[in-house]
């Protein structure tokens, strides 16, 4: 990832971007905000926004969803509920799934490298889709049972994050091998399809011609756990599907989207200044969780007052843990016939799953859940009768309880990070496809509202509970599925409101400094003819710490120093560092992870700003102090470099 910084000066200067391996030279224009007020220039009215559709996609792990607001009338937020092949079916989201007809794939498109290392085409500027149409692509509701396609191909783009183990690479690869495509062609080339048929439903809505005369704008949603490298790629996706350049695309991550939603469903009714609520996204590949706190009611304005966590627990592994239970009491022969030979008798005992006992399945209600499974004989043993598998409470909690118990700890840990500070948990807002799910509320309200009673005395007391095992409200709000994509909306319709967030890693850089026999191995030392000092590398600055408080509006300075020799070239480049761990190293290290490379071209400094150094043995250098600026937002960072303040 190779980010190229803008310099407060007078006019715009060529910079050297890295793109796809290869240096070319851009331009890149001086931001206006950082322009002086010229003197006896009058002082403009800002300009009317123009009125423009807000466009929120919800890129899921198993499904996506899309919600779409006009500015004008910012409370009729649509939600698209009908996708090709869905047969007049409507559902608020569509799978996460692609396929290609190979005989159609063009040949051309081999020239890019499939590879799930980096899952980025050695030609990312190449359009998604090329070599391919429409009419070749499958995506969403349009298969058959028993049709392969590409699923959770959105887990590719995080390198770092560990994959389920239903999500086979290699099986990944062999058929992006097949499409002469790789992870990043099939993610654009999905985006592709989500855009199309976005822009084609609200053309049906809204007519052409007004969609020709209005601007459409895009929020995407991330993952609050992913590194800034997969928001890249998920920014670089979205450009090659036609969604816009990447530098007018929005990112926020799924649980602050959601938040933003919930919370203004719910104001001013049940929050108060200083509330804390705890937003659990709950999809179908990964859970996600950030806690908020009330610092305003109106506007509503919030602060991020815990780390966001996350972890693959997501409802997909249900389906995989039901899958497994009906191996095991049909047996393994008659499971893979039946997958085999009877696909959408499979199909609809798995659909049977998915909407009716993920969703509702509640121990008190339900003590025996008959599963369809038309075509299977009757086995008194294996509890088929009459085309029903027949299941009791305690085989389906068997299925739940390991999946639920990871969701409980990661709200518990959510929840515990907060009354360590002293905080006072006002909430769980359950959210997400998995956070419909009745089992799961019931399993949340339930660790979360029993406390021990006072300890024992024989002589009267009026001891209450401690306050750390105070009850906490579980909230399901309406919407729970969509809540992501209408925050989505919300964002991009008024902006922020949260006003800090808390850093999910160390960011830093590495410097050179002077040897300090005390502090440094003698081995990494080296001289300095500039300097003429033994000095010492790879020694780390970390500028922001893991759980430190950030705020858009207050940038993080690097500050710099660099020396030039005559005729050394001016372009620069650093590299921001990443750590996850809780206690950073001192020096760098195998482990920590490189962000982005930062490259700007310093010729535009005036060379007044340079100091003029001469060492002991004649030889002349120039000096440069700098500054660089980092500001963090929902999902991606923002810099900006400054000479001379």
């Amino acid at each position: 990832m190779n980010s190229t910084l803008p310099l407060r000066g007078p006019s715009s200067q060529p910079v050297l971007r890295n793109d796809g391996g290869t240096w070319t030279p851009v331009s890149v224009p001086v931001r206006r905000e950082s322009l002086p007020m010229l003197q006896g220039a009058q002082a403009r009215e800002p300009p009317v926004t123009p009125d423009r559709l807000i466009v929120g996609i919800d890129f899921g792990t198993t499904y996506s969803g899309v919600a779409a607001v006009y500015t004008s009338t910012p409370d009729d937020v649509d939600v698209i509920k009908t996708w090709p092949g869905g047969n007049g079916i409507t559902s608020d989201k569509v799978p996460t799934e692609i396929a290609y007809d190979t005989s159609s794939v063009s040949s051309s498109a081999a020239a890019s490298t499939t590879s799930l290392a980096s899952g980025v085409s050695t030609s990312d500027s190449t359009p998604a889709s090329e070599g391919t149409t429409t009419s070749n692509i499958k995506w969403g509701f349009q298969f058959k049972p028993e049709e392969p396609r590409l699923r959770c191909i959105k887990l590719f783009l995080d390198r770092n994050q560990k994959l389920p183990h239903f999500v086979s690479p290699l099986e990944t690869a062999a058929q992006l091998r097949k499409y002469n495509r790789n992870v990043m062609d099939a993610v654009s080339d999905y985006l592709l399809q989500i855009y199309k048929h976005t822009m084609s439903t609200l053309e049906r809505r809204y007519g052409k011609s007004f969609m020709s005369m209005t601007k459409v704008e895009f929020v995407l949603t991330v993952p609050a756990i992913w590194t800034d490298a997969a928001k890249n790629a998920t920014l670089q996706a979205a450009e090659r599907a036609g969604l816009g350049n990447r530098h007018d695309l929005r990112l926020i991550s799924e649980p602050e989207a959601a938040a933003v939603y919930t919370l203004k469903a719910i104001q001013p009714n049940h929050l108060k200044i200083g509330d804390n609520f705890v937003v659990c996204d709950a999809g179908g590949g990964t859970v996600d969780l950030i806690s908020y706190k009330i610092t305003q009611l109106n506007p509503l304005r919030v602060e991020e007052s815990g780390v966001g966590s996350g972890g693959l627990c997501g409802s997909a592994f249900l389906d995989y843990r039901f899958e497994d239970h009906v191996r095991s009491r049909i047996g393994v022969e008659r499971y893979e016939a039946m997958k085999e030979k009877k696909p959408k008798t499979w199909q609809m005992g798995l659909k049977y799953f998915e909407e009716f006992v993920k969703r509702n399945f509640n121990e008190e209600e339900h003590q025996e859940v008959n599963v369809p499974f038309p075509g299977l004989p009757d086995d008194e043993e294996a509890g088929l009768e009459s085309g029903f598998l027949v299941m009791t409470a305690e085989q389906i909690k068997s299925i739940f309880e390991p999946v639920v118990r990871e969701v409980c700890d990661l709200v518990e840990g959510q929840v515990d990070s907060i009354r360590q500070k002293g905080g006072i948990v006002s909430g769980i807002v359950l959210v997400g496809g998995f956070g419909q799910s009745n089992y799961l509320y019931n399993r949340l309200k339930a660790h979360f509202n029993t406390s021990a009673p006072p300890p024992y005395s024989e002589r009267p007391t009026h001891a209450t509970p401690d306050d750390s095992l105070q009850a906490v409200e579980v909230m399901q709000p309406v919407y729970a599925w969509t809540a992501v994509v209408r925050g989505a909306v919300l964002r991009g319709l008024e902006g922020s409101m949260v006003v800090s967030r808390r850093s999910r890693w160390h960011y830093g850089t590495s410097y050179a400094t002077v040897f300090d026999e005390e502090r440094h191995p003698p081995s990494d030392r080296y001289w300095s003819p500039l300097w003429e000092r033994w000095m010492v590398s790879d020694r780390m600055q970390w500028h922001i710490a893991k759980g430190e408080q950030v705020s858009e509006r207050k940038a993080v300075s690097f500050h710099y120093t660099r020396n030039f020799r005559p005729g050394q070239s001016l372009v620069v480049e650093d590299d921001l560092i990443a750590c996850d761990a809780d206690v950073a190293p001192d020096a760098f290290k195998k482990g920590l992870i490189s962000v982005c490379t930062l490259t700007t071209d310093l010729n535009a400094v005036p060379k007044t700003l340079f100091t003029r150094l001469t060492t002991t043995k004649g030889i002349e250098f120039d000096n440069l102090d700098f500054t660089l600026d980092m500001t963090i937002d929902s999902a991606a960072l923002v810099f900006e470099l400054k000479v001379d303040g």
